[in-house]
């Protein structure tokens, strides 16, 4: 018997009823179902729903149902917990997500008899250092952005490698992004393409008013250390997630974590197939 964990997109109808089918299904093989209080709601089983901490301590394996970000949620909740992740695509060709809608049930059943490879993906680990306040760490799979406000102009952010000054970007925003997020934001800002299960890390500017403008591809044992550097407030934000507002000597400082993602594969796609279809490559 396993202890599964469902994400959920609950945007989604077909996904959350799909959700509770497969649900009753695992039920029927004497597995055990774990669900968020908002999945659960969502799917109607509410008797299943558990809080975040027995969600990342009692979960075998953990099914999302959705696209890429249903993945990211899974990896907030989950953190370093080698927890392994199978993707059920309900979104556009996620690159993250791995199996098809009527391949659900059958694709837990082999992950289950342990008939999978694992996929394993960095992650970065982000701490936040401001003065008087205990450092937060957070944790993402794609990317850390610091950036200007909506109501800022262009911000300056001290960059140091390893405790080393290296100099100080005028721009719109930095990002520093794991291979597996330089498809993400720092893509849209022209940074390169990094095979996802590389370990590096990308130091991406966004809109910079400077003539250094490159990304720039670190050791992933390096240390990035992002220090607001003025009186120009700045906002930090994690896979997507706005966290906080950081001010004048407020540090961002970024490496890469110990623990990673694990993801649920049957080497059927692989990342160079998923750029093919993403960008209509095949026929040219």
């Amino acid at each position: 018997m396993a202890a599964v964990g469902l994400i959920v997109h609950q945007g989604r109808a077909e996904a959350a009823e799909h959700a509770r089918r497969l649900a009753l299904w695992l039920l029927d093989h004497r597995h055990q179902v774990l669900l968020p209080a908002a999945e659960a709601a969502a799917v109607g089983l509410g008797a299943h729903a558990v809080d975040e901490d027995a969600f990342r301590d009692r979960a075998d394996l953990v099914v999302t149902l959705g696209g890429d970000g249903s993945i990211l949620r899974a990896v907030e909740l989950l953190g370093e917990s080698a927890v392994p992740i199978l993707g059920v695509d309900y979104g556009q060709l996620g690159y993250l997500t791995e199996i098809q809608p009527a391949e659900a049930t059958s694709a837990v059943e082999r992950a289950l008899a342990g008939d999978h490879a694992i996929e394993e993906r960095m992650l970065l680990a982000v701490t936040v250092e401001r003065a008087g306040t205990p450092p937060a760490r957070h944790l993402a799979l794609n990317e850390a952005v610091v950036e200007r406000t909506a109501d800022a102009n262009t911000i300056r952010l001290a960059v140091d490698f390893d405790r080393e000054f290296f100099t100080t970007y005028a721009a719109d925003g930095l990002i520093v992004a794991t291979p597996t997020g330089s498809t993400a934001y720092a893509f849209s800002v022209r940074g390169p393409i990094i095979a996802p299960t590389h370990r590096a890390l990308l130091l991406t500017p966004i809109s910079p008013h400077m003539l250094f403008d490159r990304s720039l591809v670190l050791e992933p044992t390096t240390e990035v250390g992002l220090r607001i550097d003025g009186h120009r407030p700045a906002a930090l934000s994690v896979d997507g997630r706005r966290l906080e507002v950081l001010g004048d000597g407020d540090v961002v400082r970024c490496t890469a974590a110990g623990g990673s993602v694990r993801l649920v594969t049957f080497g059927s796609r692989r990342f160079h197939r998923v750029l093919k279809a993403k960008f209509g490559l095949n026929d040219r």
